[in-house]
């Protein structure tokens, strides 16, 4: 009887950099900035699109918010009930940061401004679509933003209590 075999690493691409890259940048999406000028300026173009062969489901289902294609209506109405695409969604509520913004933060000027908070809802499917109802970019009001900081610090008052409620009964 011999000794058992150590399980082998997976060393396929440790010395190959050309692998590497290619990897790294197969499955490389948009950036946040490039989704927003997408959803500003042309949200209509990208979810009516020229029939393509190459894409998946031939570029008749796409979601906006994650620069996807899906094979069919069924596929893309099921990926907008994933965290994939919440999270998505919550990333795009902030205002994506500018060139000019980016050099204020870094020293050369003053930073004093937060980006704004945006109202950010899933696209509309096909037959929402048809019926008059499109992508829109929102930004919440000052007072909105308050009720949103008030119902965040209740709920967090409330769950202290109930610890707290918790630990005085045992």
């Amino acid at each position: 009887m011999g000794r058992p075999q150590a399980k082998a690493k997976n060393h396929r691409h440790n010395g190959n950099l050309k692998n590497k890259r290619s990897l790294r940048l197969k499955r490389k999406t948009k950036d946040l900035d490039e989704i927003d000028r997408d959803l500003k300026e042309k949200p209509d173009e990208l979810l009516n699109q020229e029939i393509d062969l190459d894409a998946p489901g031939f570029a008749q289902h796409y979601c906006l918010h994650c620069s996807k294609y899906f094979i069919n209506q069924r596929a893309l109405e099921d990926h907008f009930k994933t965290k994939v695409h919440k999270r998505r969604l919550k990333e795009l509520q902030d205002d994506p940061y500018t060139q000019e913004e980016a050099e204020k933060a870094a020293g050369h000027g003053s930073f004093n401004k937060l980006p704004a908070k945006r109202k950010m809802e899933t696209q509309p499917t096909k037959e929402e679509y048809n019926a008059g109802k499109r992508v829109k970019v929102e930004y919440y009001t000052q007072q909105e933003l308050d009720s949103m900081k008030k119902k965040n610090r209740k709920s967090l008052n409330d769950s202290k209590l109930s610890v707290d409620d918790q630990e005085m009964k045992n």
